[in-house]
């Protein structure tokens, strides 16, 4: 059977046909491609900042607290100086809790984790404290008050003064510990804390 002109025009035309179909399948491989990579570049960038963010956190928890433990045995134990750093420590700790989901960016299980439990190994004795030295202030408020000493009233004071020294000796105890995170979040945060204790410390 012989091709007539306008079935030879219909052949021809594969090529164009061909390129459209290729260049389709191109465009859709590559834009699925550059979706996925804007995805891991964004999902990598995300933790990077979240690793920074809780590493600061952390580092300036540990500093804090260590100023707390040393300012304990300066002048009196638990004056002014001394509670106005802990209630620094609580601010940082409600930095931590109001970002606490961004902690969901972090891919290690093992390391959310840990981070969260430290977290809460901290706050719980430090809240704690601050009943404690409610409680303690309450106490001797109520003994001066009374004309004649009570056994019962220094026996309760005895009491909270040393669940005080507890609750400060696990929240010192356990803020030594978190050198060991803040070093697993360097690598995922790309930078060293180990600066911001420095310039923390310093008098200027």
């Amino acid at each position: 059977m012989a091709l007539r002109p306008e079935d030879l025009d219909f052949v021809s035309q594969f090529d164009t046909v061909w390129a459209v179909i290729l260049g389709a399948v191109l465009a859709t491989a590559g834009g699925f491609a550059a979706t996925q990579m804007e995805r891991i570049v964004g999902r990598r960038e995300r933790e990077r900042n979240s690793a920074l963010l809780f590493g600061e956190v952390l580092a300036t928890l540990a500093v804090i607290l260590e100023i707390a433990g040393n300012s304990r045995g300066i002048g009196e134990p638990y004056g002014a100086v001394t509670m106005r750093i802990l209630r620094s420590a609580r601010r940082e700790i409600d930095i931590y809790e109001r970002n606490r989901e961004r902690l969901f960016d972090l891919e290690d299980g093992a390391l959310r984790i840990r981070v969260h439990t430290f977290m809460v190994r901290l706050a719980m004795p430090l809240d704690n404290f601050f009943d404690v030295m409610r409680e303690l202030t309450e106490a001797r408020l109520a003994a001066s008050a009374s004309p004649e000493p009570s056994e019962e009233g220094e026996a309760l004071i005895a009491r909270l003064e040393e669940q005080r020294e507890q609750e400060f000796d696990f929240l010192i105890e356990n803020a030594g510990r978190l050198r060991q995170i803040i070093a697993r979040l360097e690598p995922i945060a790309r930078h060293s804390f180990e600066g911001l204790g420095d310039i923390a410390r310093s008098p200027a």
